[in-house]
């Protein structure tokens, strides 16, 4: 199996001129298999964007009758169409929380939340799964390997048995159960680790010599990002190609707040925006907060962070691959990195639940509570619009238990 250095295969999209390590912008080459670069760095797509300009407009976007994010297909590194993977997408919703200002310290209409729980799995790996995946097909990858916290192996298990892909999936073994059902019964080969996310990767990364399977881990292959960044592209399209002021982005791996932040340059390269860009703020927990730690050390590249536990399962990532991208999106775009506490992220699920009858994930509660406290501190105003990112279903989490039964033979109404 190919770890190191690229082999040649079929032709890349029409679009892509080239690709290169995201650190020091060397050079490689498409219609090629990539991990990271030589460099041990992420690898990013570039595209021709003048060709784009000419010959794609923002308008054929609206009329396209592509599913959801595959609208964008021309931004996208896929060839063929043959080798799009779906499951059905759609473009996912944007809610107010206007029953919730009193909790968020807001005005009517100014947090929104964009709510990705609405995708193929629940959750918004879909969009970099879905386009690993494709980009796998195309590439004639046979076999897929991934550590996760839960969300993004389901979403692999998914769009990679639709392609016929084989895929095995290991799990810290504090993972939620229906996360790591779900992805067994999706059709992935899935493992229980004794150990976090890293220590899953690690053995991925040890055993390609030995089994033909290829690491989709977060940030060591190049297209999982271009799928993320169709969440950037969305939100412009749905805001009438404007972007919010703020968008607070629950932060693990980061594939999509340097996804988003990749969409919206691409966006004004295109000539498609000509707005202010949004500050981009990225969300963490106090039980693991690296890039916070780092954000407010000033470190270009962020410490592993010992011992991480939080509830928000989906970003406790104590090392980020892409550490020094996500630091740089967020110092670029003049916004910052706050971590907030798992009681406070339980208490704001609840209460957005009880005041706007949205059920957030916890990672999506925990931007809710980042909002809060932002308002509270004045890095931010209630008059600027924000966005909350929900990138899952709440579905896919513990959930308190009803303890209230109602005997039919005596009712008691007072217990109403």
């Amino acid at each position: 199996m190919f770890i190191g250095h690229p082999r040649p295969v079929k032709p890349m999209g029409r679009y892509v001129s080239h690709l290169e390590c995201a650190y020091t912008g060397k050079r490689y080459q498409p219609g090629a298999v990539h991990t990271v670069s030589d460099d041990g760095k992420p690898i990013v797509v570039k595209y021709d964007l003048e060709a784009i300009r000419r010959e794609v407009s923002r308008e054929s976007i609206g009329e396209s009758m592509e599913s959801g994010f595959w609208r964008y297909s021309a931004l996208l590194p896929v060839t063929k169409k043959e080798n799009r993977i779906s499951l059905g997408e759609v473009l996912t919703p944007l809610i107010d929380l206007e029953g919730s200002c009193e909790i968020l310290g807001s005005r009517p209409g100014s947090v929104t939340v964009k709510d990705e729980s609405r995708l193929p799995t629940g959750s918004f790996k879909a969009r970099g799964l879905a386009l690993a995946v494709s980009m796998a097909k195309e590439l004639g990858i046979s076999h897929l390997a991934i550590p996760t916290n839960g969300n993004a192996g389901s979403a692999l298990a998914a769009y990679a048995t639709r392609a016929g892909i084989i895929t095995t999936v290991l799990c810290p073994d504090n993972t939620p159960e229906i996360n790591v059902r779900e992805t067994q019964i999706q059709g992935a080969k899935t493992h229980l680790v004794n150990g976090l996310i890293g220590e899953c990767g690690k053995i991925i990364a040890d055993g390609a010599p030995h089994i033909d399977w290829f690491a989709v881990s977060t940030l060591k292959e190049p297209y999982r990002i271009e799928g993320k960044k169709t969440m950037g592209l969305e939100l412009a399209e749905q805001l009438g190609w404007k972007l919010p002021d703020v968008i607070f982005y629950p932060t693990g791996g980061g594939t999509g707040i340097i996804g988003m932040w990749k969409a919206f340059h691409e966006l004004r390269e295109l000539g498609w925006i000509d707005c202010e860009m949004p500050k981009m703020v990225a969300v963490q927990s106090t039980g693991c907060a690296p890039i916070v730690r780092a954000w407010e050390n000033d470190d270009e590249f962020a410490e592993f962070w010992e011992d991480a536990e939080t509830i928000s399962s989906g970003i406790r990532v104590p090392s980020a691959l892409g550490d020094f991208m996500i630091l740089e999106v967020v110092r670029s775009s003049g916004g910052f990195a706050i971590a907030v506490t798992d009681d406070e992220t339980l208490e704001f699920q609840n209460e957005i639940g009880l005041r706007d009858g949205l059920l957030l994930c916890p990672e999506g509660a925990a931007t809710a509570v980042a909002y809060r406290r932002s308002i509270e501190s004045g890095q931010i105003s209630p008059e600027e619009h924000a966005i909350l990112f929900n990138t899952a279903t709440g579905l896919k989490y513990p959930l308190p238990e009803v303890d209230s039964r109602i005997d039919k033979e005596m009712v008691d109404y007072t217990k109403f």
